[in-house]
């Protein structure tokens, strides 16, 4: 009872922590929104500044939202019983989408310069920004070749994971860091009268909006950090259990008993290496951060 009541705890505090970032990433969408509209010429596609606003609002909304809920897919508990390559096609998915808009959003930028004759790619914000994407890409590349076709073998995904996991956590965290630069450095040019450095109220809104994309990316790399929230490797044991055994037969049951009968004794051997199996098999394919 007191096991299952710690348990029931830590799901209360993963939902928890879980509506606070989707609150949090959708209330900074919204926000992305209200300055455009609001304080700048809203949305447009004719290489005027409205085509610029797509930017921020697209990096918003893909690179940062939509990547922060693709990487802690996994940690949903309701979907440890869905198909394991259903949720890898859905965490690809959702990654793909967020790299169109990133790729979107980039293509308005360019745009916008070009049409104003402003030169591109001079800044640190751009810098990081497109060496974020193009890693992002790769990575992308990566997790399908790697994680979700079947053609690489265990030991490929054995290696690569610790890699993937990693790498798929820097971009998100770099994703943030460039966007911070980004809106700070659109406000020092575009706000002249009132300055910046005289706080007028679309400086104070993006400030906040620069906060909650702090808040939302550090509640994300919680998430996805915590061990014990990970998807269970029993879950795959349907994968690969020994050649005519049943489900049951390749979980390692509490309640064997100690017989010295030499086919109970192989069956236990046969489920320990399955067990093993399981779990390396796990840690290989399934907990992918793209």
């Amino acid at each position: 009872c007191e096991h299952g009541a710690r348990k029931m705890e830590d799901y209360g505090r993963f939902l928890a922590l879980l509506a606070s970032a989707l609150l949090v990433g959708f209330v900074s969408v919204i926000l992305s929104l209200v300055w455009v509209f609001h304080y700048r010429e809203g949305l447009s596609w004719d290489g005027s500044l409205a085509e610029f606003n797509w930017h921020p609002v697209l990096i918003i909304t893909g690179f940062v939202f939509i990547q922060g809920i693709a990487i802690i897919v996994y940690r949903l508990p309701w979907t440890w019983k869905c198909s394991k390559l259903l949720m890898k096609f859905i965490h690809a998915g959702l990654n793909t989408i967020a790299m169109i808009l990133a790729i979107v959003s980039m293509v308005a930028v360019f745009e916008f310069h070009n049409a104003k004759n402003i030169p591109n790619m001079y800044s640190l914000h751009s810098w990081i920004g497109l060496t974020a994407v193009i890693f992002y890409s790769l990575q992308l590349f990566l997790g399908f070749a790697v994680f979700l076709l079947p053609f690489a073998p265990v030991h490929l995904r054995v290696a690569l994971m610790p890699i993937h996991v990693y790498s798929g956590l820097t971009i998100f965290a770099t994703v943030i860091a460039t966007a911070l630069m980004g809106i700070t450095e659109k406000l020092i040019f575009a706000l002249k009268s009132p300055a910046y450095s005289a706080s007028p109220p679309e400086a104070t809104l993006v400030n906040c909006l620069g906060l909650l994309l702090v808040i939302f990316g550090s509640l994300i790399l919680w998430m996805a950090s915590r061990p014990h929230w990970k998807r269970p490797p029993a879950e795959n044991a349907k994968i690969l259990r020994p050649i005519g055994a049943t489900f049951e037969d390749t979980e390692v049951e509490s309640t064997m008993t100690n017989s010295s009968n030499a086919d109970k004794s192989d069956l236990r051997s046969n489920t320990e290496a399955a067990r093993k199996q399981n779990i390396k098999f796990d840690e290989a394919g399934q907990r992918s951060t793209m």
